[in-house]
């Protein structure tokens, strides 16, 4: 008789120090690997069963205690479909990698080229010329095998976004400039989830967070570019925008409400000024 899930995580289990202090029962990655290829289930379902079992990821120690176990089952549990793998795209795909959302679903239909270098996190010399959507893809491999990628090489327009969308628990608009966040922004309300937004421009930026039903940046912001052609976009700036925007997508995930809901979180690194407003 083959060997059941949990019968393969107890057995593969070791004691280890944990960071909270004590020893615990805990689950190594390549452990977690040898059972999803023993079994053929994803590597992230393993990893919330073990959690289930009072066994520890190891990947996951240090998001204690600032994720619970309790947590990190939903996050493992959670589906997210994001739209753009450029600046912010890149480094929120990341984030939400090491942070263990189990399920990530992508799409940008942009290739790599020089000017990308000086920020876009999945963007290096090997890449260049290289789709965003399969650089994502093989990222994922080397940085968290559990989680279940399907990034896909397209940009998504009005028809494909409800497809795109369908059966994630939160949207993520990680887009750059400002011509087609409207449309997500409609579409992810009519697919009932929630939408984390941001933006930059040169040293400035916003993050927003849009319920359904609720008013969000993409009504008020226009669809101008020019603002980020003109200005830039900073590696800090990106990378502060898109860790707001992956911090309230955890916040959305694991079910607690988001502060920025109906509202958006202006940002001024060069004043060092943050300013939440209401929508």
């Amino acid at each position: 008789m083959a060997e059941s899930p949990d019968a393969a995580i107890r057995r593969l289990a070791s004691q280890a120090p944990l960071p909270q202090g004590g020893q615990g029962l805990v689950l190594s990655p390549e452990a977690v690997a040898e059972i999803a290829a023993g079994t053929g289930l994803p590597g992230c379902g393993i990893e919330a069963r073990a959690l289930e079992l009072d066994i520890l990821p190891t990947r996951y120690l240090r998001n204690m205690h600032g994720i619970t176990p309790g947590d990190q089952i939903r996050l493992l549990r959670g589906s997210v479909a994001q739209v753009g793998l450029g600046g912010l795209g890149g480094t929120l795909f990341e984030q939400l990698l090491r942070l263990g959302v189990g399920t990530l679903r992508v799409a940008d239909g942009d290739s790599f080229e020089a000017s990308n270098l000086n920020r876009q996190a999945l963007c290096d010399m090997t890449t260049l010329g290289q789709s965003k959507a399969e650089s994502a893809q093989r990222t994922a491999a080397r940085v968290n095998p559990s989680a279940t990628v399907d990034a896909r090489h397209e940009f998504l327009t009005r028809d494909t976004l409800p497809g795109f969308l369908a059966g994630c628990d939160l949207a993520i608009d990680a887009l750059g400039g400002l011509t087609h966040r409207l449309i997500l922004q409609q579409c992810a309300a009519e697919a009932g989830i929630p939408l984390v937004t941001g933006a930059l421009a040169g040293w400035t930026g916003y993050v927003g967070v849009v319920m359904p039903g609720q008013p969000g940046p993409a009504q008020f912001m226009g669809q101008d570019n020019g603002a980020e052609e003109a200005l830039g976009c900073p590696a800090p700036s990106v990378n502060m925008v898109a860790t707001l925007m992956a911090a309230e997508a955890v916040r959305i995930l694991r079910g607690e409400p988001s502060p920025l809901a109906g509202g958006m979180i202006l940002i001024d690194l060069k004043q060092l000024t943050f300013e939440t407003v209401r929508l």
